[in-house]
């Protein structure tokens, strides 16, 4: 039976990589904006590189919004119960044999 404090306990860690995710946001925006004013000013977007930072940093940005908002499909929390009921199961059987 999960009581209060590990609600909490689960409410807290969740809140946290939210934060981290809205924080890693946060600043994948000003350090691009930055990025993009100074390539202008040097050659006014006759070669926009600052698109190689955007772009790999957005792919580590999505895989973090992934993550945060818990949006993996493959394996999600339904997953990891059904695998840690496999492994238990599996344990259980071994132990007795």
């Amino acid at each position: 039976m999960e009581t209060s404090e590990d609600k909490y306990l689960k409410a807290r860690e969740r809140v946290k990589e939210l934060r981290e995710f809205y924080n890693h946001l946060f600043s994948y925006i000003l350090v691009n904006l930055f990025l993009a004013g100074i390539n202008y000013y040097t050659n006014q977007w006759a070669y926009p590189w600052f698109l190689w930072v955007v772009g790999g940093w957005g792919i580590g940005l999505a895989f973090d919004a992934l993550k945060a908002f818990r949006l993996n499909p493959m394996f999600d929390k339904r997953w990891e119960e059904r695998k840690i009921q496999e492994y238990m199961e599996k344990e259980d059987k071994q132990r007795w044999e």
